[in-house]
């Protein structure tokens, strides 16, 4: 089992990683695009899926990653900074895993079959990739955070 600050360097480094994935197919990048986005917006790229999709989600990537080296270096600073960040840990790691989930659930269940847009190759590749992708960012972050809360239980005397 990793150390507390194990689950936070694996939150940072998923994070760190996706940012860079989108970077690249936010500068034009393809490889991997079609599988994750579909098809049509990966030939077409239209400017709101440049810019909120890819740089957007790059920006907001850096930022969890941020979030998980906080917290590995947290130190017990202050009461409010530390529930920030358990907040914030626990809140990135449910809504990654209810990605996961309730991505994976819709394509099993077929409630996406009569969808046009998304095609054979990409409900293949978000079963086997993509959504376990997410699901190893929300167990990292959600485990980041549930070890900064046993770390200041058992640090405060009872």
């Amino acid at each position: 089992m990793l150390r507390w600050r194990g689950w936070s360097v694996v939150a940072a480094c998923w994070a760190a990683l996706f940012a860079v994935v989108h970077f690249y197919w936010g500068l034009g990048g393809s490889l991997g695009l079609a599988t994750s986005a579909g098809e049509e917006l990966a030939d077409e790229r239209p400017a709101w899926f440049v810019a909120g999709g890819l740089w957007g989600v790059g920006v907001l990537l850096l930022a969890g990653t941020g979030l998980a080296v906080a917290l590995a270096r947290e130190r017990s600073t202050g009461r409010r900074r530390r529930r920030l960040l358990l907040l914030g840990g626990a809140g990135v790691g449910v809504l990654l895993l209810a990605r996961a989930i309730g991505v994976h659930v819709l394509l099993l269940s077929g409630a996406l079959d009569g969808n046009a847009a998304i095609g054979p190759d990409q409900r293949y590749w978000a079963l086997v990739l993509w959504n376990p992708w997410f699901a190893v960012g929300g167990l990292a972050f959600a485990l980041s955070a549930a070890a900064l809360w046993r770390r200041g239980r058992a640090a405060r005397p009872d």
